[in-house]
């Protein structure tokens, strides 16, 4: 194994952990491994994947993912298929002949495909070449409590046990413990050895631009020129290959827009483009025929591009979580990196306006159990999704997939391998029954309203990183419970440069240097802090009189009377009269 790490992959040794996932695969193990971005997870499978018998099956959420490791596969002389909704139906048929005659010893899947008997039937042709490990990338799409849930990712456990209970490896660079215990519970991980690297990469240097403009008519007009102003001057100050993250398709849009007019070379990429035209604009930017990426969340997870030498965030994303993991696609050469957040208080808006309905709640878990319930005579084998998405059409598929999981891992329904569901006994169908059955599906879909406040809780970690005064890596540190290798790590903002206070006319911008504004800097000899909490009362001077929104650490957000927002350090605010 060591020469066909040398050989086939240029690897001299392996870096901290490898050598204990691969040897946990080897042994047939169940392996669950965080480990940060640019860690090397991709080898711990594609190492033990040329040594295992069977196939390797490797469970990926985006195609772009899948893409770019195979290709890279490829490249090495390692022979690989690849199986997504991009394929053309002749290519589609190839590919499949290979899996069923085990012609292939790697295998990229999304779960869609996996969770699809006609597929699970093509895995199993031949028993002789079954699968000998399935691989479980971005492993935190699994979890209900993770920044990235896929209910698609839900149906893996069930195809792990058609084929078979194969030994699972689940990677991912992001997880809390209780992310970590879902991945675990999710999956159906059997006694897995957990291996986790350690979160602190040092050559990513963070930093934090705070805009807050004032309010009136035309507020939402200035603080877009407040923030196309401050990333013209990022985009400008900082070399090398970068990703400009937005919330929003239409800021990709319109920040490409402003770029483009720049002069910039630029590419962009969101969900809404064609699968060939997000496919050339990666295919751009990899190969460094552009130099910038303006991208939604749905670019990037788990791309190589080893010399991104900047990250920067439009608005704030939903959680720390995300935030650590499109961040940690810089630097990944090991070079130093730059991470900037353009941060305005008012963009929390966003984040929560996709926040709202995310889960469903215990009327429609109900609505599907009575529909289940139904239709016991009509299909006592049970409902297809299609079926149940034609009976509820007003219901989305992926808040109608999260109910449909939920109830089977109440165990009010079940589902077979051609995926249809069913409760769990025909006696279910009974008034009397039925009533004791609701209170378990309305306990069960009680879980839902604990996801949503654990959404809430989340999004304000996000802010508070966005607000610390303290160290920006231990802000992340103690998010993840890591323990902090060091106090301060010496080259975020907030270390190199303790947040001042900037007073000009129409903002207030924390944490800035004289290069961020043009506005004269005044220093003044703050009162002693205390401690203030959202609907306080309070003054500040120049500004006059307001309330508390937000209070984190040393920083206050205060809403003013015209409904402008502005960020001070708690110091600089007095008590209201």
């Amino acid at each position: 194994m060591r020469k066909t790490m040398r050989d086939m992959f240029g690897i001299a040794r392996l870096r901290a952990g490898q050598e204990d996932i691969i040897r946990s695969v080897l042994q047939h193990r169940d392996t669950l491994a965080t480990m940060p971005t640019g860690a090397g997870k991709s080898l711990c499978y594609q190492l033990p994947a040329l040594h295992l018998e069977g196939t390797t099956l490797v469970v990926s959420p985006l195609i772009a993912l899948m893409k770019d490791q195979a290709d890279k596969l490829l490249a090495a002389g390692i022979d690989c298929t690849l199986v997504n909704s991009t394929l053309k139906s002749r290519a589609e048929r190839e590919a499949l002949q290979r899996i069923a005659a085990g012609d292939s010893g790697i295998v990229f899947v999304t779960p869609e495909r996996l969770a699809q008997p006609a597929f699970i039937e093509t895995l199993r042709a031949r028993p002789e070449n079954r699968v000998g490990l399935v691989v479980v990338d971005e492993a935190h799409c699994v979890s209900h409590w993770g920044h990235d849930f896929r209910p698609a990712f839900l149906e893996i456990a069930a195809a792990v046990k058609a084929l078979g209970q194969p030994p699972v490896l689940a990677l991912t660079a992001t997880a809390t413990q209780r992310v970590i215990d879902d991945i675990v519970h999710s999956l159906a991980l059997r006694d897995p050895l957990v291996v986790r690297t350690g979160t602190y990469r040092e050559n990513l240097r963070y930093r934090v631009v705070q805009v807050s403009t004032a309010g009136g008519k035309d507020g939402a007009a200035r603080a877009m020129a407040a923030k196309r102003e401050q990333l013209s001057k990022l985009i400008g100050s900082l070399g090398g290959a970068g990703i400009v993250y937005a919330a929003t398709v239409r800021d990709v849009d319109r920040i490409h827009g402003w770029l483009t007019e720049a002069g910039e070379s630029v590419s962009r990429y969101h969900g809404r483009m064609s699968a060939a035209a997000r496919e050339e604009a990666q295919e751009q930017f990899m190969s460094g025929a552009t130099r910038l990426m303006i991208a939604t969340n749905a670019f990037g997870m788990g791309i190589d591009k080893a010399d991104i030498r900047f990250v920067i965030h439009y608005q704030i994303p939903g959680s720390l979580d995300a935030y650590y993991q499109e961040t940690g696609r810089a630097g990944r050469d090991g070079e130093p990196a730059d991470c900037v957040l353009l941060f305005d208080l008012n963009d929390k808006r966003i984040q929560q306006f996709f926040l709202a309905g995310r889960y469903p709640n215990v009327e429609l878990a109900q609505r599907v159990y009575d529909t289940l319930a139904a239709r016991i005579g009509e299909e006592p084998k049970g409902m297809t999704l299609k079926a149940l998405k034609d009976a509820l059409p007003d219901v989305g598929a992926g808040k109608l997939e999260v109910a449909l999981n939920m109830l089977v891992d109440a165990r009010v329904a079940g589902r077979d391998r051609q995926r249809r569901y069913r409760l769990r006994t025909h006696e279910d169908a009974r008034e009397s029954a039925r009533e004791s059955t609701r209170d378990t599906v309305a306990k069960a879909a009680a879980q839902f309203e604990q996801m949503s406040a654990h959404d809430r809780e989340t999004l304000q970690a996000m802010i508070d990183y966005a607000q610390t005064g303290q160290c920006r890596w231990r802000a992340i540190l103690d998010y993840y419970g890591d323990t902090p290798a060091v106090e301060r790590c010496g080259v975020c903002d907030n270390c190199v440069r303790p947040p001042q206070i900037d007073v000009a006319p129409d903002a207030i911008v924390a944490g800035a240097t004289s290069a961020d504004t043009k506005a004269p800097r005044k220093k003044m000899e703050p009162p002693k802090p205390r401690v203030w909490a959202p609907g306080d009362a309070v003054r500040v001077p120049r500004y006059g009189a307001g309330e508390v929104a937000l209070a984190s650490g040393e920083q206050v957000a205060v809403q003013f009377p015209d409904g402008s927002t502005r960020t001070f350090l708690a110091s600089y605010v007095r008590a209201g009269r």
